[in-house]
């Protein structure tokens, strides 16, 4: 008996916490397809620029089962229109998911309309399919005549179908 619990105090003793070389072995090395830098996509639509977007560097991991493509030091998109202008939106990060078609724009998101009216938030989800706009962080509406405030936004992408969470801001108004 004292023989045998030797044995089983040795074999704990000399065994190693090789762990970390484990989660190693099962670890994914994401290797991109390709890393574009001054990256320019132009979308055209019957020979008419629709959209610009611009980024100091892509990387491009359309060769994961869930394929994505990332913008890690950010991106500016420009949406063209010939009746109203052009709409510019912005942030230091964004990520295209492929599969589900939709855009997460993180980091100081800026979206600025034609009219000069804008909306700042600290993420935006995008889908390009829907043209719909929503988040769960706060935004700042803000125009000429107004700053408000809201907990979250859900918007198509003219903005008349708009929800928020809770308002808070000033604004100017008429009543007829």
């Amino acid at each position: 008996m004292k023989n045998f619990l030797f044995i089983i105090a040795i074999s704990f003793l000399s065994c190693e916490n090789n762990f970390r070389e484990v989660l190693e072995i099962n670890k994914e090395n994401k290797i991109p397809v390709g890393v574009t830098n001054n990256f320019v996509l132009k979308y055209s639509d019957s020979a008419k620029v629709k959209a610009i977007l611009e980024s100091p560097k892509n990387v491009d991991f359309t060769n994961q089962p869930f394929p994505y493509s990332e913008f890690p030091n950010g991106l500016k998109i420009e949406f063209f229109d010939s009746f109203s202008g052009s709409t510019i939106v912005s942030s230091d990060y964004g990520v295209v998911y492929y599969q589900t078609k939709m855009v997460s724009l993180e980091g100081n998101v800026k979206i600025v309309s034609p009219d000069g009216s804008s909306i700042l938030s600290p993420q935006i989800y995008w889908d390009p399919d829907e043209e719909w706009l929503f988040t769960e962080k706060n935004i700042v509406f803000s125009g000429n005549d107004y700053a408000i405030k809201a907990s979250k936004l859900d918007a198509d992408k003219s903005f008349t179908l708009l929800k928020t969470g809770q308002l808070n801001g000033n604004f100017l108004f008429e009543d007829n």
